[in-house]
């Protein structure tokens, strides 16, 4: 690229401003001032600064209010008519009260009086520049996060994920209310938040209610709010989430332990689209998309009177059910890695991966936690993890057990099953305390079991430091000589 070609190049990508003014030395003035920083245009009229407008991209346009023709209050007005985020600062020589009043709230950024303080006009279009810049970084931040909210955290490529995927895609396009179902850990919210975020109320809150953590006496102040004096200690008014969740989406996280006249309050709100707060008497009007989620079994609920039938047919209009990861167990692999680039750059680590006999021992795995359990395993080793590639050794001992008892570890032949899980249990319990100098709280943390735990089995397995067995020998040696 030939010099002169990467100069055009470079002023291409500065941010470009318009300078309209009738007089040509306040125009050679602001390119004087600003042509350092920025690309400088220039119009000598509201007609010309229109028609630039509607073929160019600009940052910022500097409108000279007194022009003949088209005055700048009339410019600024089509110019926002035409794009409303473009930003405006009005010129001129003389300032009232009421063309600055009006220039604002038509939405000019600022005014600068006519002789200009130097200093000044750079300021402000500094500024001018910080804010887009700033907003420029909040939409990519909100992108990002709506990115990751959509399908990224739903990890999977297995055959028993592809229904919850399709589900999920057409459900984004309605607003149907969705009963999802599955195992504690098996990652019910996210596929809540997908459906949300695919859906035409992206842009909407989603708001989660855990029915399961909320204490009983304030569950109905949680969901529905509360007036000022409703009751002790409430002395404000209180928005719930229903309200909260206007025009996105309400997800009740684990609704099926919801007390049966929350449940009646609950149908009326759904069927009636409407609230009354705690205390309140007014009704107001609410327009959410519910999507809830059980890990029990709400027909089995109804059938033994704890879950209202009524409900249960309101909230399973679309039942989607999250496979448990033993299902699933192709998954295991991928969602590992990806919980280890999480966690290596929240902890600041570079580690590649898991080695092929430790990833066998976790395809062994019935995690009873699913994909939570997987990712709490992920974060405990990476944030204790040296090498560059995970051993098995280092897995928690309940899945190290599980593989040896799958038969990933046997060492010798003709053993039973009991003892070689005790040989195996002696040996990795023996080699962690050895790494700890027998530090019992480090090794317990290592294995991932309590302390407690840790003290049970080695008084099982006769695990006993080199010192408290020589003691033991020079104590008996000396009750033999007394004797």
């Amino acid at each position: 690229m030939t010099p002169e070609r990467e100069k055009v190049r470079q002023e291409e990508l500065q941010p470009t401003i318009l300078v309209v003014d009738d007089e040509s030395s306040v125009r050679e003035s602001f390119k004087i001032l600003l042509g350092d920083d920025y690309r400088i245009l220039t119009a000598t009229n509201g007609e010309e600064a229109i028609r630039n407008v509607k073929e160019k991209h600009f940052n910022l346009v500097l409108l000279d209010v007194r022009m003949p023709g088209m005055d700048g209050i009339e410019a600024l007005r089509r110019i926002k008519e035409m794009d409303k985020q473009l930003d405006v600062i009005m010129v001129t020589a003389v300032k009232t009260v009421r063309t600055a009043v009006e220039a604002m709230k038509l939405g000019a950024y600022d005014y600068i009086n006519k002789p200009f303080d130097v200093d000044e006009v750079v300021a402000i279009v500094r500024r001018v520049m910080q804010k887009q810049d700033l907003q420029k970084e909040v939409a990519y931040l909100r992108s990002e996060v709506e990115r990751q909210s959509k399908f990224h955290n739903l990890i999977g490529s297995s055959p028993a994920m592809q229904p919850v995927f399709e589900t999920i895609s057409e459900m984004a396009k309605s607003d149907a209310t969705v009963l999802i179902t599955g195992e504690t850990g098996t990652g019910k919210e996210q596929v809540a938040r997908a459906i949300h975020f695919n859906s035409q109320r992206s842009d909407k809150p989603f708001i989660a209610v855990d029915c399961a953590a909320l204490p009983e006496t304030l569950i109905e102040s949680e969901l529905f709010g509360h007036e000022k004096g409703a009751f002790t200690g409430a002395t404000m008014q209180r928005l719930g989430k229903f309200e909260l969740a206007n025009r996105g989406t309400l997800f009740l996280d684990e609704i099926g332990n919801l007390r049966l006249d929350m449940q009646a309050k609950i149908l009326r709100a759904l069927q009636e689209r409407e609230i009354q707060r705690v205390g309140g008497i007014k009704t107001i009007k609410v327009d959410i998309r519910i999507i809830s989620a059980t890990n029990i079994d709400l027909m089995r609920g109804v059938k033994e009177q704890r879950f209202r039938e009524d409900l249960y047919y309101r909230l399973n209009v679309v039942p989607l059910h999250v496979p448990p990861l033993r299902e699933r167990r192709e998954d295991i692999p991928i969602l590992a890695k990806h919980f280890l680039e999480r966690y290596n750059q929240e902890f600041n680590k570079s580690i590649k991966g898991v080695s092929e006999k430790a990833q066998r021992y976790l395809m062994s795995y019935n995690w009873p936690g699913n994909v939570r359990e997987l990712q709490n395993v992920i974060e405990r080793l990476t944030a204790l993890g040296k090498e560059e590639i995970i051993p098995h050794d280092r897995l928690p001992l309940d899945i190290l057990l599980v593989g040896e008892e799958a038969g990933l570890g046997i060492r010798s032949e003709g053993l039973l099953l009991k003892e070689a899980r005790d040989g195996f249990e002696r040996e990795f319990i023996l080699s962690a305390l050895e790494k700890t100098g027998w530090n019992q709280i480090r090794t317990s943390r290592i294995l991932g079991v309590h302390r407690n735990t840790l003290s049970l089995k080695m008084r099982e397995l006769n695990l006993k430091h080199k010192s408290i067995c020589t003691a033991q020998k020079r104590q008996q040696m000396k009750r033999n000589t007394i004797r």
